[in-house]
């Protein structure tokens, strides 16, 4: 079987590209695929992400062994095949290119021809730019800022109630304003 894979971004209007491989490929090469139809290094803890009723997200399966709950399974990209997880067209995943800022691919198997093989993964069509790989600190930042107006909480959104501040114990820090 041959699975035709399409990708897309939500960050780039305009950016697609379209894989074929083998559905008993490991996900390693398609990851590798990934990257060399985006022009990425392949420097980043890269995963790719089932998803169950539409997009919400089920199994991962991580480019390296993982330190996980002993409970819960764990899959590698070198090890595991396509076909595992994949079994009907318009299944999708999300391959996360950029861990630290959470940013991801949309994949969906856009179809599945039976009764035919292909010896390599090859790249079929590309559209647009891909998004930078990796964004870079301030941009990271402007996208996403740890406080904004919308998030800052005063101490009753954070307690519950008013907090007094004179019924706070500081015994035990060291508070001075040497460095």
């Amino acid at each position: 079987m041959i699975y035709r894979f399409t990708i897309i971004s939500d960050e780039v209007d305009g950016f697609m590209r379209e894989i074929q491989i083998d559905a008993d490929a490991k996900f390693l090469e398609l990851h590798k695929l990934i990257l060399e139809a985006c022009g990425y290094e392949d420097n980043q803890m890269t995963s790719f992400t089932i998803c169950e009723n539409g997009w919400e997200k089920g199994q991962e399966i991580t480019l390296e062994e993982m330190d996980t709950d002993a409970d819960e399974d764990s899959y590698i990209m070198a090890e595991t095949e396509l076909s595992e997880f994949l079994e009907d067209e318009k299944q999708h995943m999300l391959y996360t290119f950029d861990p630290l800022a959470d940013r991801v691919f949309f994949i969906e198997l856009s179809e599945i021809k039976t009764g035919k093989t292909l010896p390599e993964g090859k790249i079929t069509r590309s559209l647009g730019e891909p998004p930078v790989q990796q964004l870079d600190f301030d941009e990271m930042f402007a996208r996403n800022p740890i406080v904004d107006d919308s998030t800052i909480m005063d101490d009753e959104d954070m307690f519950g109630e008013e907090v007094d501040s004179s019924e706070i114990d500081l015994e035990g820090f060291d508070i001075s304003d040497e460095f």
